[in-house]
């Protein structure tokens, strides 16, 4: 069994696409798992696959790097948006994610932009155990909450530097606040533009940038009035833009780059 592959990065935030359209979707978490190992398989934060869609470009599957799912990227996404562009020509694109349709632009500097949609910021939506202000969290520090298809938690700390990522990002990824686990944010606020960024994420680890970390760390910094409408997230690996008017979709902008193409090719297990 073997298929097609192309790995790519935005900002150093890692990602493979594998596209399956006209064939079917043979995917897995067993799959997803081994691709995802960095010594024996790919190697990626995030896997995307394409799929036929009747009402999009591409129908798109999400999977992190230990074999779970996940309904939001901002990396990939613009990925498979850089790809479906060069194939078609065109500055726009639709995409379908388990967000909904999500439209993606190609602008005048080659960055790619997403309408990654609006963010839910009701307990249930994040979600949160139980019956909790999202704006601060019952936790120590008052973080923010929000979903932007997937769980985030947003700390805002005075020096990013002095703190253990890994250790306080462990802990909170597992907190029994999240039943879905979450992504976790530390926020330094530079200035009411500008934001430093460092993510410990949901089945992930440490990555170098997230897009959707960024979007939702830009739209919990909007909330407690610490952030204008337009950001720059300066995260381990870059720079990427994010604009929300606080009330509809959350735009990403920022590059992505191809890294190289392969084909995958030997037996791969069908275990759900």
């Amino acid at each position: 069994m073997s298929f097609d592959f192309q790995k790519m990065h935005a900002n150093g935030d890692d990602f493979a696409i594998v596209d399956l359209r006209g064939q079917a979707n043979i995917i897995n978490r067993d799959i997803a798992q081994r691709l995802g190992d960095r010594n024996r398989g790919i190697g990626f934060n995030q896997l995307a696959v394409m799929a036929d869609c009747e009402d999009a470009a591409t129908q798109l599957t999400f999977w992190n790097s230990d074999g779970s799912t996940l309904d939001a990227c901002g990396s990939a996404t613009r990925g498979v948006a850089w790809k479906l562009l060069r194939e078609t020509g065109s500055s726009s694109v639709v995409v379908r994610t388990n967000r909904g349709l999500l439209t993606c632009f190609r602008e005048l500097d080659g960055r790619i932009s997403v309408d990654m949609g609006k963010p839910l910021l009701h307990w249930r939506d994040v979600p949160i155990a139980q019956e909790a202000d999202t704006l601060k969290l019952p936790l120590p520090g008052a973080p923010s909450a929000c979903s932007m298809g997937n769980p985030h938690c947003t700390f805002f700390v005075e020096d990013l530097e002095a703190l253990d990522v890994k250790r306080r990002g462990l802990e909170i990824e597992s907190h029994p606040l999240f039943p879905q686990k979450t992504n976790v944010h530390f926020v330094q606020v530079i200035s009411p533009t500008r934001i430093r960024l460092r993510i410990w994420e949901r089945g992930g680890g440490i990555p170098l940038g997230s897009g959707s970390c960024s979007c939702g760390a830009v739209v919990n910094g909007i909330r407690r009035g610490l952030l204008t409408s337009s950001v720059d997230v300066e995260c381990d690996g870059g720079t990427v833009a994010v604009r929300w008017d606080g009330n509809g979709g959350v735009f990403l902008t920022g590059p992505v780059e191809p890294n190289f193409s392969g084909a995958w090719i030997g037996e791969l297990s069908q275990k759900s």
